[in-house]
């Protein structure tokens, strides 16, 4: 977890607060991240303001707090909700606890939102980025593993199956099936979910298992049962997943590519190819159905054929 300096008259709440998400709500260690630092940004407004106990804070200036992260901070709506987000659930979790009698979140109103449409990448760009990891050019000097089957495998896995690169690095050895050609993926809220992968992944995954993974793990146990290691035979961390991923973008010659980026095209084709919108909720690991609704804004070019096929005054 970020470092966060707690103030003395806010502390013994705030921890006993972190540990409530940590412990009963499964939080992920990168939502706890966010969460402190939202927590860290509050504290500091409210420190200046004079203000020295959660009693004494009132809707004014938790309005004046939320203001200044939009016009001194130049933080985005989204951005700003999420502050907004962790302020109700501290509070709920004060008056829960008799820490204070009052809630002065009650009236804040949430930021509007633009909707903005999650981008994808077209079927020929995926092919260039899964082609992408190649093998050293014939008499090459290569030194080590050969990672490029490593890397070939994540980007083949994470378009297979819309993982995050969280979850990526999370997969363990015993979660792939290769037979029945499932994994086993840990999501948001140590939530596991059942997915499916295809010819092409299995394929890739095979190779790096029996080709790479098995000169890249030590005997000290420093993998950890994970599936996907570093050179170092570490288990791979979210950063190395996401370099991984643009390395081998910017080698195929594709701007602005990430890992959401795939997990976005992966619900996207999908959507396109005529699945159901409760199995693409299923298979990203949303909890919410409205979460998923937003990825059938973005095939618009299908939705005028369909229309101009069957409405009778297209």
């Amino acid at each position: 977890m970020v470092s966060l300096a707690i103030p003395e008259h806010f502390e013994p709440q705030t921890r006993a607060f972190l540990n409530y998400l940590r412990v009963e709500c499964g939080l992920a260690a990168n939502t706890l991240d966010a969460y402190a630092r939202d927590l860290r940004d509050l504290f500091s407004d409210l420190s200046g303001a004079g203000i020295a106990s959660f009693g004494a804070i009132g809707p004014r200036d938790l309005v004046q707090h939320i203001s200044s992260l939009r016009t001194e901070r130049g933080l985005s709506s989204a951005s700003v909700a999420r502050h907004l987000a962790t302020i109700r659930m501290l509070f709920r979790f004060l008056i829960s606890g008799g820490h204070i009698e009052e809630d002065p979140t009650e009236w804040l109103e949430r930021p509007a939102q633009w909707k903005r449409l999650p981008g994808m990448l077209s079927a020929e760009s995926v092919r260039k980025l899964l082609e992408a990891p190649q093998p050293p050019e014939p008499g090459a000097r290569q030194a080590g593993p050969p990672l490029w089957l490593r890397d070939r495998a994540i980007l083949e896995l994470m378009y297979a199956c819309g993982l995050r690169a969280s979850e990526v690095g999370a997969i363990e050895t015993r979660d792939v099936q290769p037979t029945l050609r499932v994994v086993t993926v840990t999501g948001k809220g140590n939530k596991q979910r059942l997915v499916p992968f295809g010819a092409p992944a299995a394929g890739a995954l095979d190779e790096y298992l029996t080709v790479c993974r098995i000169e890249l793990v030590r005997p000290d146990g420093r993998d950890k049962g994970r599936l996907f290691l570093s050179r170092t035979g570490r288990p791979l961390e979210r950063v190395a997943v996401w370099q991984i991923v643009r390395r081998h973008a910017d080698g195929a010659g594709l701007k602005d590519v990430h890992p959401h980026l795939l997990r976005h095209t992966f619900a996207t084709h999908l959507l396109t190819g005529g699945a159901d919108l409760r199995v693409v909720q299923e298979l990203l690991g949303h909890s919410n159905i409205a979460t998923t609704q937003i990825y059938t804004r973005v095939d618009q070019p299908r939705l005028k054929q369909i229309h101009q096929k069957f409405h009778p005054r297209a």
